[in-house]
Formats: C-alpha cells, structure tokens, sequence
C-alpha cells in the first residue's frame, strides 16, 4: 500500500511543480495575460492534438479490447455528465454552468489514471488503459465542447453550430484522424513521429504553467465555494456512484480497478484550455483543476484501500 501511495505522489507531484513554476513566472513578470492567451492557443489549436494522435496510434487497438469495460465507462461517463449538467441547472449560476459541468466530470485519465493502472496491473492495466484512454479523449472532448458551446458567451448554440464545434474542435481532430492509423497499423516516417513527440511534450508542462500563471487568491477566493462543489462531485460522488455501478454489472479484479481509477482521476488540464478557447470561467476551471490534483492523493488510495479490502480488485 506504501507503495501506491508513493506512486500516486509521484505522479501528481510533478503536477504541482508545473502549476507553481506558472505561478512564479507571474510573480516576477516572466509570463503576462498575452503569453497566457497565445500559449492556450498553441496547446489547444497544436500541441495538444497531435499529443493525443500520437497516443492513439501508439496504442494496440486489438489486443486488450473488453467491449463490456468500453461499453460500460461510456454509459457511466454520459450518465455522470447528464446528473453533474442537471445539478449545475439547478446551483450553478447560467455563466459558470459549462466551465462546471467539465470540471466535474471530465478527468485527467490521459495522464494519471493511465499511470496508476499501469502502476497496479502492469501490463494489462497499460494495455487496457492504454484502450480505454482513446475512449475518454471522444466521449470527454465532445461531451465538453457541447456544454461549453451551449453556455459560451461567445459561441451559437443551436444544434448546427454545436455540431459544427464539435467536428471541428482540434482534439477531436486529433483523435478521429488517428484512428484508421491505429487500426491499420500504418507507421509514421521516424521523422515526422520524433517531430510530433517534440510537439506532444509542450502539451502538459505549457498548460499547466497557464494554469498557474491564472491562479491567484483572489480567483481562489471568488471560485471557492463553485470550485469546491465541482471538485466534490469529481473526486467523490462520481467516483462512488460509477464504481458501485460498475460492482453492481459484475465487473470484478483488474477490471473494476481500471474503472475506478478513471473514474477517480482528478480534472484534466485540457478543461482549462478548452474554457479559456469558449471564453469561459478559466478562473474558475483553474481552481477546479488544483483542487482535485490536491484531494486525488487522499482519494485515490481511500478508495484502492477499500477495494483490496472487500477484495474486489
């Protein structure tokens, strides 16, 4: 257990050090609000993309498959979007519901959720996990720019423009078109895969020096009580609800802890960048993203404490 708990440090760890180093450069002038504007863009327009294309083709799309895992994470991750939406309806106030709804639901499995199922399983968990990420880039990204689009002040949202952010969102993009390369097992040129892998690791450290640059105690201030809210609904009510689910399907072992470990993965970075380009509450989608990096710590091994437990993972 010892050694979960050091894992799960270890890889939000770095997480941190990112997101104060952006806070640093803000300090001392390094970084202002036009460095954070063009950055965002960059990760959100470029890098990011091509990290998730390249993630896809990476992975072995026919070994691993469990069309049940697959079906069920997709069900739950609709379900969870449609209770946390339903929720911010009710609570949350009309310009803050997107920005919300994303952070409450959309989680950092790309990164962490991967790397703590391949810290447990080994082998299967990356493979599996490996899997299971390409699902949560589609479901995640499209489920987000629908929401985004619907509460942006800046965007339409009749069903054809709210389609049309969706076809045409970079991360989608990026994942569709890396599909038939996956499949197929269509190898890139060395250069142009070295060249991508120089794009794709701007992605994480730039995002998050965004982040922090945003944050400040005054936006933490004025986002506490949203910010918590959504970090609660992320960390704990979602996670339970989907992973009792999960137990109730009869998904057992590797399986079930997979699914939790996604489930309970803190909000993704991309939920900043996507904000910030639908020119929502990045503040608010900032403080979202910290606190649920702070609490994943405790979660995250509460919840495999309790598994291994009952013996169900």
């Amino acid at each position: 257990m010892f050694a979960i708990i050091a894992a799960t440090f270890g890889i939000t760890m770095p997480v941190f050090a990112m997101l104060f180093l952006g806070v640093f450069l803000k300090r001392l002038a390094l970084i202002d609000g036009a460095f954070i504007n063009t950055a965002s863009g960059l990760v959100f327009n470029v890098s990011m993309p091509v990290m998730l294309f390249l993630a896809i083709i990476h992975a072995d799309l026919r070994t691993a498959m469990q069309p049940a895992v697959l079906g069920y994470f997709v069900l739950a991750t609709v379900v969870g979007f449609g209770l946390v939406w339903a929720w911010a309806i009710w609570r949350v106030p009309l310009a803050d519901r997107g920005v919300y709804t994303q952070g409450a639901f959309r989680g950092n499995n790309g990164i962490i959720g991967l790397a703590l199922a391949t810290s447990l399983y080994g082998d299967y968990g990356l493979s599996l996990g490996g899997i299971l990420a390409g699902v949560v880039i589609l479901s995640y990204n499209s489920l987000s720019a629908i929401v985004l689009a619907i509460y942006s002040p800046s965007a339409k949202s009749d069903v054809w423009s709210i389609s049309k952010s969706i076809i045409c969102n970079p991360l989608i993009i990026g994942v569709l078109s890396a599909i038939p390369f996956a499949y197929w097992q269509i190898p890139l040129p060395a250069w142009l895969n070295t060249s991508g892998e120089y794009l794709a690791q701007l992605t994480m450290p730039l995002a998050l020096i965004c982040i922090g640059g945003t944050l400040s105690l005054a936006s933490l201030r004025k986002s506490g009580a949203l910010a918590v809210s959504a970090s609660l609904m992320k960390m704990v009510w979602l996670p339970i609800i989907s992973t009792a689910g999960a137990f109730a399907f009869g998904f057992r072992g590797a399986d079930l802890g997979v699914l939790f470990l996604y489930f309970a993965s803190p909000t993704a970075a991309a939920s900043f960048v996507m904000a910030k380009a639908a020119n929502g509450n990045h503040e608010l989608a900032a403080a979202i993203i910290v606190i649920t990096t702070l609490v994943a710590a405790i979660t995250t091994n509460i919840g495999i404490v309790f598994l291994q437990w009952g013996g169900w993972m």
